[in-house]
């Protein structure tokens, strides 16, 4: 028999502590403690709850500890002193993961201990070990998807039913998939964490959220969902990571313009879908739900097992810290740009577009305001389309929406 400790018992560590965790290879795995400040006298397994971290770190018999607490502090500090302490852990916090990962992994791998986080990224989605495993054969050339199921609902509410952003929003807390306070999810910084996740995996480098472009939905507009429509696809908030060079990678966070065409378009709700592109499979898209209780606790319960069968020999997983130089400069990015203004001459707009930025797609809308203009640009550098943005928009001429076109 297998001890195991529960840091946390919110939504995932309660999933987990419910699962029949026996392990495929014949071994029980009983949960001897489960940390939480909070008292639980219902729960029929009131009698493991601690308040004292000390309780899991000093017991000798627990040798795998789930981290379900979420946040940094205290979570780094008692998930690095199980590490050291030889312990294998499993976590489903991204925050920790994307922060902490290069360090908790090579502590791991002093201590012939094992960190596994399959769960950090896509909740139930399978996504780290096929990367780790089934395509380790690829030159994984671009990883891009919808990461964050809080704002693919609510864009799928705008584009499917009309509804204003603030109450698509208002709705997604109402049921349960937003937070009051939503900034995580709406801005971007989840989708952030766990695109860095991938990268570092896939490249085998750390990288870190804050060298990561990362812009939310928040100035997302019905009008600019009717435009996608138009042009061929639907907006879509999008990590991507994708390698330039044998050394450099691109990697943004963003809401583009997705063709109808490609898989990710017709992800809807809820859904999580991620896209990997390599050079021997082609696109692999990996499909489910990217939260909630069951699903992300399945995914920590198939990594305790995996621990359990990994605890004489270390399971290979791990990346190099960095210092973020692989990543290239925001403004060195390479995309076509879809753009909307307001003028007050419309066909000198048009015109004046024409001459700034070259070749251009008009998109026309039937009802659109006689102010509005749309258009498409050609591929070009962030820095380039930010100049030529510039030298357009002077004069009557303002600026309502800027959404890159994403090549997927």
């Amino acid at each position: 028999m297998v001890s195991i400790a529960i840091m946390g018992h919110g939504v995932v560590g309660s999933g987990v502590a419910k699962q029949k965790l026996f392990s495929a290879v014949g071994e029980e795995l009983r949960i001897k403690y489960i940390l939480d400040l909070r008292e639980f006298p219902d729960s029929p397994l009131s009698d493991r709850f601690t308040k004292s971290f000390d309780d899991i770190l000093g017991d000798i018999e627990v040798r795998i500890v789930v981290e379900t607490m979420g946040g940094i502090h205290p979570a780094y500090e008692y998930v690095k002193a199980c590490l050291s302490a030889g312990k294998s852990v499993v976590t489903s916090n991204k925050e920790l993961v994307a922060a902490h990962g290069a360090e908790l992994l090579s502590i791991a791998k002093e201590t012939n201990a094992n960190f596994l986080f399959e769960a950090s990224v896509g909740g139930g989605i399978p996504i780290l070990r096929p990367i780790n495993q089934c395509l380790v054969a690829n030159d994984v050339s671009e990883i891009a998807g919808i990461l964050n199921g809080t704002t693919n609902f609510i864009l799928t509410k705008m584009i499917k039913e009309n509804m204003q952003l603030e109450d698509a929003l208002k709705l997604a807390q109402e049921l349960g998939y937003a937070e009051r306070n939503p900034a995580a999810d709406i801005e971007g910084h989840d989708a952030c964490r766990k695109i860095c996740i991938l990268a570092s995996l896939t490249y085998g480098k750390h990288i870190y959220p804050d060298a990561v472009y990362t812009e939310g939905i928040t100035g997302i507009t019905l009008s600019d969902v009717e435009y996608a429509s138009i042009w061929g696809g639907v907006i879509k908030l999008i990590g991507s990571v994708k390698k330039v060079s044998k050394d450099k990678i691109d990697i943004i966070v963003a809401p583009m313009f997705i063709p109808n065409e490609s898989q990710l378009s017709s992800i809807d709700d809820v859904f999580n879908g991620i896209m990997v592109r390599g050079d021997s499979v082609g696109d692999v898209v990996f499909y489910g739900r990217g939260a909630g209780k069951l699903p992300t606790a399945s995914a920590v319960v198939a990594d305790v097992i995996d621990c359990v069968k990994h605890l004489k020999a270390r399971k290979y997983l791990s990346w190099a810290d960095s210092d973020n130089s692989s990543v290239i400069p925001h403004e060195d990015s390479v995309a076509a740009m879809y753009v909307r203004v307001k003028a007050n001459d419309k066909d000198e707009a048009y015109h004046k577009a024409e001459e700034v930025f070259g070749e251009i797609h008009l998109l026309k809308k039937p009802d659109a305001p006689s102010w509005e203009l749309a258009f498409v640009t050609e591929p070009m550098t962030v820095r380039e389309f930010d100049e030529k943005l510039r030298a357009f928009s002077s004069g009557d001429i303002e600026v309502c929406s800027r959404i890159r076109i994403g090549d997927l």
